[in-house]
């Protein structure tokens, strides 16, 4: 039987054999990943983040959103019934940085997407406890009244192209096009935009006429969140407790 105590006493024998046992352990997780082309599962649905959308996301991070909501289901029966299918490593493929969060102060937002209307979530925005009496979130009525800046839009597709989201030349050169017509249904850019972004929706978001405003932005992204994969046709082993 191994003697302990000699390990235990002797502060360079301890050091050798953690080195040892942390060298095993890397080993045994880091050395699987070299022989896998990708350790995230490939998706049916998921696409890059619209012109809107993904302004909407810089002012979801500005605003620190993701302080107090997550954007995370985890795979436990409690999540499940009350947000939706667990999350995907898929569905975060795209955002640089993810926004998984690690707090919950307010409900996650990984299924946001779809569950309210426009009005909803401009009303929540504007004064939160209109609508949830006991929240605590701050209000946001700015973002109805500030104009969207997006002169330098196709930088930021530019900037996560080279991060690895794969917007092309096309998508980086419409950009400005893009986001001005996924506010306004009736552009002629529409269709054009929609065959760019599949499933991408097009209307006023904030309910207001006229150029895009933050709320338009930050509406469209929290109306994409969750809507992407089909998990009617999503098939997975279901090993959630």
């Amino acid at each position: 039987m191994f003697d302990h105590g000699k390990l235990e006493k002797n502060s360079i024998l301890m050091l050798v054999g953690i080195l040892i046992v942390v060298s095993i352990g890397g080993l045994v997780e880091i050395a699987p990943l070299f022989y896998l082309e990708s350790t995230i599962e490939k998706v049916k649905g998921m696409r890059p983040y619209t012109p809107l959308e993904l302004a909407g996301r810089n002012i979801y991070i500005r605003e620190g959103c993701y302080n107090c909501h997550s954007q995370m289901v985890r795979p436990f029966r409690d999540e499940v019934e009350r947000y939706g299918h667990y999350s995907l490593a898929a569905e975060s493929m795209y955002d640089h940085p993810f926004q998984w969060g690690s707090k919950r102060t307010g409900p996650d937002l990984a299924r946001v997407g779809g569950k309210y209307s426009d009005e909803w979530h401009s009303t929540h925005l504007i004064d939160p406890r209109s609508l949830v009496p006991e929240s605590v979130m701050p209000g946001y009525p700015f973002l109805a009244k500030t104009p969207l800046k997006y002169t330098d839009i196709a930088k930021h597709l530019e900037t996560n192209r080279m991060v690895g989201v794969p917007y092309d030349d096309a998508m980086i050169e419409a950009a400005k096009a893009d986001l001005e017509a996924q506010v306004n249904p009736d552009a002629d850019g529409v269709e054009a935009m929609q065959e760019r972004y599949p499933g991408a929706q097009a209307r006023n978001f904030d309910g207001q006429p006229g150029k895009p405003t933050e709320m338009d932005a930050l509406i469209s992204y929290l109306q994409v969140l969750g809507t992407m994969v089909d998990f009617s046709s999503y098939k997975a082993e279901e090993n959630y407790r």
